[in-house]
């Protein structure tokens, strides 16, 4: 469905062109000074040195081959040579009617759906989830639906890490623990245990507790700083085992990944975060040593200084960026060798268009290497997209990362259950009536939009503080504020059936208020916020637009009695009106990835 700014456009361009010029000169955008009109024209401008006229001879001439147009109510010349534009009510009210009879609102979707992977959430298993997985897991999620709703076949991978230090470190603090388990035992060759020899809450004592005991700080005397790098060697040792094979140890490894996967879904089923791949960086272990051979063969990568790299400098960098390393001078593999067999592999089963990735923007670096790398290597084809999406920090009030009270990193479910306990006191505060089971489901509903309208409504690159206080605000550019105006319409939809309407055939009349006409004129808006925020990957296009929707929606219906209104078509079309809204917000918040309850 063409787009209401391309077919006024159109309108505008024809009149230039009836008027003896150039028809490109005739692009129309949205005003800038809406209290004098709705669209403008600055052709005329561009166009007078050209065409050697001043600007308002040509803005005169086009205002008046528009004065009879079926699409504008007023084409005004402005001096020095604007078009100002208002365009018709009923010319608004039956676009609005083509957009609820088109699929997705009008959006215009591709012939070929282009086939995209999403690499977002990243999780380190045998360790809780933290504040710092809150942003690639939600932003990931949202340019997912997005992209999809937008006509993409999308994929989303988690690409956990699962097959490094971490491991051997959890195996050998459990090898110190119960050395007599059978895992540990090299002469053993009977099943192992189905059950785990750890719980859920130990294995996350168990990391933090390895992962001390093979630091030591620099003060530290000579002996402690002996065993912890025995403990690290020993450490190291594990984890190549675990990779070599090691049937105890692959063992173990299945308990941890099954514990530790069932725990990672359910913190993300929390955050509506979902995947489709739950792989991670083992499932590529065993296609390493075939793509290094691969890389030496074909000339892409070199030794240098006992190490494996492939030279990713171009001849139009202005500095010289650091080579990729394929494998350590010990044959270790690294990130960027497993980032490049997942590359590998992804190309080899699904050949997406676009392989697109979700992290900390400080991995900037790290992900420029190894799509140069991919590219001169040929893994990839040349016309495949590889696309970095670095996020931003989430600060607390200091404007530093998120930490607790007592300094430490904060577990995103303490977050998510936090930001739910503070939504049920409000939401009691304000409906002491409200059952219990609905007020707390209300208030999970309420506090994942809080988290994640508070984050997504900022640019992914930008660092943003976390104002529970505010996130969690029913005023002001919030999710609550968006979920109590959803709520607000269908309160109103509910007293209109219950009145014996029937909404869902109400009929669309053109406007005839300020705000009633804004208000449609502002849902005509929707497929542009859509196509902007899958270009862009930019999930803060649609909370941008559907907060502005909402402040339009309240606008109206300040200024409106719809229930009350008198003339029963008029209420019909209030109806209609607000009907498409609560429509088209409950679209833009499931692209965010929440929901609204039935009421607040």
């Amino acid at each position: 469905m063409e787009k209401l700014l391309e077919m006024i456009s159109a309108e505008v361009q024809n009149a230039f062109a009836a008027a003896g010029f150039d028809p490109s000169l005739g692009q129309v955008v949205l005003s800038n000074r809406p209290d004098l009109c709705e669209y403008q024209c600055n052709g005329a401008m561009a166009g007078a040195k050209a065409l050697h006229r001043p600007p308002f001879e040509i803005a005169d001439a086009v205002a008046a081959k528009l004065k009879d147009s079926e699409v504008f109510e007023k084409a005004e010349s402005v001096k020095p040579g604007f078009l100002n534009l208002t365009v018709k009510p009923e010319f608004v009210r039956s676009y609005l009617v083509k957009m609820l009879h088109e699929k997705k609102f009008g959006l215009k979707l591709p012939a070929h759906a282009p086939k995209i992977i999403l690499d977002y959430g990243g999780a380190n298993v045998a360790k809780p989830l933290h504040v710092g997985h809150l942003r690639p897991a939600i932003i990931g999620e949202a340019v997912k639906r997005i992209l999809r709703y937008a006509g993409s076949d999308v994929t989303g991978d988690i690409h956990m890490g699962d097959w490094g230090l971490q491991m051997g470190l959890v195996i050998t603090e459990l090898k110190e623990r119960q050395p007599d388990l059978p895992y540990f035992d090299t002469d053993y060759t009977g099943p192992y245990p189905k059950e785990a020899p750890f719980t859920l809450a130990e294995l996350e004592e168990i990391y933090p507790t390895a992962s001390g005991r093979s630091k030591a700080s620099e003060d530290a005397s000579d002996e402690e700083k002996a065993k912890a790098a025995a403990y690290k060697a020993a450490a190291l040792e594990a984890t190549k085992r675990l990779q070599d094979g090691d049937r105890g140890y692959r063992a173990l490894w299945r308990h941890i990944m099954n514990i530790s996967v069932a725990d990672l879904k359910k913190n993300y089923d929390s955050l509506h975060v979902s995947f489709e791949l739950w792989r991670g960086e083992s499932d590529v272990h065993d296609v390493i040593p075939g793509m290094v051979d691969y890389f030496r063969q074909n000339g892409y990568a070199h030794e240098s200084q006992g190490a494996l790299v492939i030279d990713v400098t171009r001849d139009d960098d202005a500095k010289e960026l650091p080579p990729c390393i394929v494998l350590k001078s010990d044959g270790a593999a690294l990130y960027a060798t497993t980032d490049l067999a997942t590359i590998q592999e992804r190309m080899r089963e699904f050949r997406p268009d676009a392989i697109y990735y979700f992290t900390d923007k400080r991995q900037a670096l790290h992900f420029e290497q190894v799509f140069r790398a991919a590219r001169k290597s040929r893994l990839v084809l040349p016309e495949t997209e590889l696309r970095f999406i670095g996020n931003g920090t989430m600060n607390g009030q200091d404007g530093h990362p998120f930490k607790t009270r007592d300094g430490g990193t904060l577990r995103l479910e303490k977050l998510v259950n936090d930001t739910g306990e503070e939504m049920l006191q409000r939401i009691r505060q304000g409906n002491p009536d409200m059952p219990d089971e609905e007020a707390r489901d209300t208030a999970r509903k309420v506090a994942l939009a809080a988290i994640k309208y508070g984050d997504l409504s900022n640019q992914p690159a930008k660092d943003y503080i976390f104002d529970l206080e505010k996130f969690t605000s029913f005023e002001g550019d919030t999710g609550p504020y968006i979920l109590y105006t959803i709520v607000r319409i269908k309160s109103i939809l509910k007293k209109y059936e219950a009145e014996g309407g029937d909404a869902k055939n109400a009929l669309l009349a053109a406007a005839q208020t300020a705000s009633e006409k804004a208000l449609a004129l502002q849902l005509t808006r929707f497929a542009d916020a859509v196509e902007s925020a899958a270009a862009e990957l930019a999930p803060n296009r649609i909370c941008a637009y559907i907060y502005e929707l909402a402040n339009d929606f309240n606008s109206f219906y300040h200024e409106t009695k719809i229930l009350s209104e008198p003339d029963e078509s008029k209420k019909q079309s209030y109806i209609a009106l607000i009907g498409m809204t609560m429509r088209i917000l409950e679209t833009g918040i499931d692209l965010l990835g929440f929901e609204a309850p039935e009421r607040m």
